[in-house]
């Protein structure tokens, strides 16, 4: 099951969406919105799901300036929100049970094929992104936007790095020797047995889909497990 990260709660809005009312700071309210994520997991864990993703743009959005500058100036400080977010997922996560995986979805926008945000993984934000528990993080990389893999040094060993070096942007495939160049450069950070590959995103975030045909979809993904097989082995 897939479900939006506990960030999503602010990152869209920040400061200005949440009632000054009600949480006139915002600790209490990380503690509210963790609480009720870890009764979330619970029910969703007790239906059966063995495996969870959290979808969260936030990390990759904060290492944008201008995305920085507008949550400063509705009154965040985008210095301290890579922590906050990471301690919420981190609480939320507190009482997942044994068995469970759990992995995050981090994207730049995909809406009909468009982005939001723009710059590469920052250093501070990305260590407190690979502080969260959990077991793999699906990652960024069809794009120059995304810059380097020079952050993934700041990986733990526990964890493995999914990436998204296919675009689902547009139609276009990637040949196979560029796809094992770009893992060849990720593997210089992490070992290969801690990397796997896949598609930057999904095919569509909403039901008006990207700028690609079904067909051209079912490429991708076919390109994905042939370079995987040669890549990893069958």
């Amino acid at each position: 099951m897939t479900i939006p990260a506990p960030a999503m709660l602010h990152i869209r809005g920040g400061r200005r969406a949440i009632s000054r009312e009600h949480y006139p700071d915002l600790g209490p309210f990380w503690t509210d919105v963790s609480s009720a994520y870890r009764a979330a997991i619970g029910h969703i864990a007790a239906a059966g799901c063995t495996y969870l993703q959290l979808d969260d743009v936030s990390f990759s959005y904060l290492c944008d300036a201008r995305i920085r500058d507008g949550l400063r100036a509705g009154g965040d400080d985008p210095a301290r929100l890579p922590r906050a977010y990471a301690d919420a997922i981190n609480q939320a996560l507190a009482t997942r049970p044994a068995g469970m995986t759990v992995t995050m979805h981090t994207c730049r926008g995909n809406f009909r094929s468009t982005w939001l945000a723009s710059g590469g993984y920052e250093d501070t934000v990305v260590e407190a992104m690979f502080s969260t528990d959990v077991d793999a993080y699906f990652m960024e990389w069809d794009s120059e936007r995304a810059g380097g893999f020079e952050p993934l040094r700041l990986l733990p060993k526990s964890k493995t790095v999914v990436l998204g070096v296919v675009t689902t942007k547009s139609g276009t495939l990637e040949s196979k020797d560029a796809i094992a160049r770009r893992i060849g450069e990720a593997a210089k950070y992490v070992p290969l047995d801690r990397l796997c590959l896949s598609p930057q995103c999904g095919f569509a975030s909403t039901h008006h889909g990207n700028k690609l045909t079904e067909d051209e979809q079912w490429r991708k993904l076919e390109r994905v497990v042939e370079v995987a097989r040669e890549v990893w082995g069958a």
